[in-house]
This record gives structure tokens, sequence and C-alpha cells, in this order.
């Protein structure tokens, strides 16, 4: 979309009547997606005496047509669960279905936008409320250009959406990843090795960054700094040196050596977002084993960290944000996304987030404490 037509996107209508709503959660699950559910339901129907449409797996469902209408008791009791009861996708999007491969067996994708914007208009939605991340709001462009009132909910446990500074999911899966590295400090030390344990974050170091810190993590690694193995090598021979006989390695699985690049598990052409990261973890520790003649081994943690039931802070922080999203729609604020900044909810245009991603920047403040008690961040900062 260019810059014109980014400014013309309406992002407040006075005059819209929101009877009935739908909502869908896109991209990757997270823990956290059915509290929000349940903010927006209930405020909702308590508080707006709006009806509420659950579109299943994300914009698959939406292409699909398939849409249920959710009451309070749908949404009862689920505050506390994991994962989503709508169901998530993230290989689909209103300009990107794949339908099978052509007769050179590359992938036939197909613009579905029509079928969304007549599903819209089948159930009579006034609105959506779309959750997700920022290719959840890239995907929700065409929708927003063809006139459908839409307003995000930012949850990625990679807390990479550009606007806001949490987003909820992360603070659960940053306990979860803690908590997997205070146990490779036990096995680490009994048997003196190095343990590199591999993070989720895509091109962001944030969840291995507070993790590592959390868990005070010897090595973090983060796409943010290259690193340099020498450097890495050095710092746990220094360790040894002076009786520190184990370290405990965090590394981001966008990390990427300097000069060199990210290591990508596989492609999937069939997907809007075709790369899939993986594999740094398992280089790290060859590498290190080799040069530093230390026994190391790796781990990687993959989905374990999306997963399980939110901590409370994710749930009251997805609470804020869906009721948030319901005071958004109801006033006419539209076409935005709900943020917090400096403690303060507010709000962004999801066109200005989407395809946009926040990383670490060289000024966070978390990498002066992780170089002040001397971890090594993949460079020679700390000695």
């Amino acid at each position: 979309m260019t810059t014109t037509a980014m400014n013309t996107v309406l992002t407040s209508m006075p005059n819209l009547k929101v009877r009935r709503i739908g909502v869908l959660t896109g991209g990757g699950d997270c823990p956290g997606l059915n509290a929000v559910i349940r903010a927006i339901t209930k405020t909702a129907i308590y508080q707006h005496n709006v009806r509420v449409f659950g579109i299943e797996d994300g914009y698959l469902g939406l292409i699909e047509g398939r849409v249920g209408e959710l009451s309070s008791m749908h949404v009862s009791g689920i505050l506390t669960r994991g994962g989503t009861i709508l169901g998530s996708n993230n290989k689909v999007s209103p300009t990107h279905y794949f339908t099978g491969y052509d007769e050179n067996n590359q992938p036939r994708i197909e613009n579905r936008t029509n079928d969304c914007l007549r599903t819209v208009e089948e159930h009579q939605l006034d609105a959506l409320v779309v959750v997700g991340g920022d290719g959840t709001m890239t995907c929700t462009a065409p929708l927003i250009e063809a006139g459908v009132p839409c307003v995000g909910v930012p949850k990625t446990i990679d807390n990479d959406i550009v606007g806001t500074d949490i987003t909820f999911g992360f603070i659960t899966a940053s306990d979860t990843a803690t908590r997997c590295l205070d146990r490779l400090h036990s096995t680490a030390a009994s048997h003196h090795r190095v343990m590199v344990c591999e993070i989720m974050g895509r091109n962001a170091g944030w969840l291995a960054l507070h993790s590592g810190i959390a868990s005070g993590a010897d090595v973090i690694l983060i796409p943010e700094i290259p690193f340099e193995i020498d450097a890495i090598c050095d710092f746990v021979l220094s360790r040894q040196s002076h009786g520190r006989g184990f370290s405990i390695v965090a590394c981001a699985e966008g990390a990427r050596p300097a000069g060199g690049q990210q290591i990508v598990a596989t492609r999937d052409e069939t997907s809007p977002e075709p790369v899939r990261l993986g594999g740094i973890g398992e280089h790290v520790a060859t590498l290190i084993k080799e040069r530093a003649k230390i026994e190391t081994r790796f781990n990687v943690l993959g989905h374990i960290v999306r997963g399980g039931d939110p901590v409370p802070r994710d749930r009251v922080l997805a609470s804020l944000f869906g009721h948030r999203a319901m005071d958004m729609l109801m006033a006419g604020h539209v076409n935005q996304i709900v943020v917090m900044r400096d403690g303060k909810l507010g709000a962004a245009g999801i066109l200005n987030v989407a395809n946009k991603q926040r990383t670490v920047p060289m000024d966070e403040p978390l990498l002066d404490v992780a170089r002040s008690v001397r971890t090594c961040l993949g460079d020679r900062s700390t000695y």
C-alpha cells in the first residue's frame, strides 16, 4: 500500500453502528488468546449489547465462511486456558490462499479477499476484531482497504510489534523459557558442560534476552548483535579457568554470526511467511565443542514456549487489551491496534505497524544490565 493510500484510510467513524462483530485469532498461538476472546465477548454482550461471532482458524475461517455466534457461556471458564478456542492459522491470508500445485510443481496461490468480504456480508458483521501479530495485521490490510472497519489486538510471544512496549503471550513465554534455562543449570554443572538453548523469537531478541537475564545465562545471543564465535569460546574458557566448569548459552533462533546469515531450517512456499528459522543452537554448540574443546550439548525449546496456561499478568494484560478494543470500536476508533506505551493504553494505526518488527535497540537498558553482570552478548563488550 502506498503512503497516500495509508493516509486516506479512515481511523475515525463516529457514526459507525456496531451491532454484530466478528473475532478471529490469527498467526501462531500463544497464552492469553482465550483471555482476550473472553474479554471481547463479555464486554460486547454485557456492556454494549453487541452480538459476537467467532471466526474459526483465523483468516482461513473467514475465507471459508466458518463462523459461529459466541455467547457468554461459550467463553465462561476459558480465562486460564492456553491456546485459543477459535483455532488459529499462520499459512493463509486474504491475498494468499494455497490451492495446490501446478504442472511445474509450483504452488498455486489465489487472492480470496472477495470470499472474506462475502463472509462479512453474509453474517452482517459491522466490524472485525483481529487478534494477532505483525503478520496478522498485514493480512488485515486488504479488508481495511475494502472498507471493513477493524480493530487489532497485539499478541505474540516475540514481543516484536511496532508501537507497543508489550504484547500478551510474551510474559508467559518468557516465564516458560526461563524455567527451562533454570533446569539446564543443574545438569550443566553436574557434567561440566556448555549447554546451548535455542529459543524462539524470529528476528527479535526480546525473548532470549529476557529469559537469559532472568535465568542468569552466561551467554545471550540475539539477532541484533551478530556474534563472534571466538569471543564466545574465549569467554567460556575464561569461566572454566576461574573455577566455573559450565556455561549456559541462551540463543535466539534468529541469531547469526558476524558477517554471516541466519540459519533457515525450512521454507514453506505455500505460506505468506515462508521462512522458518532454526538450527543456530546446534551450530553454535558444534563450534564451541570443536574450537574450545569443551563438552557441549544443545536444546531447542521450540513450540514449548508457546504452550501452557497464561501467567496472571498475561491474563490481566489480555483482558485489558480486549476491553479496550471494544471501547475503541464502539467509539468509532477503527483500523487501529491497541498498544501499551509507558504503562498506558493507547492506539496505533494497523497499517503503520503491519509488516514491521520491533527489534531490540542498541540503547535497550537490559543490554547494559547484561554486560554489567559480565554476561557475554557474543561480542567482546564484556572484556
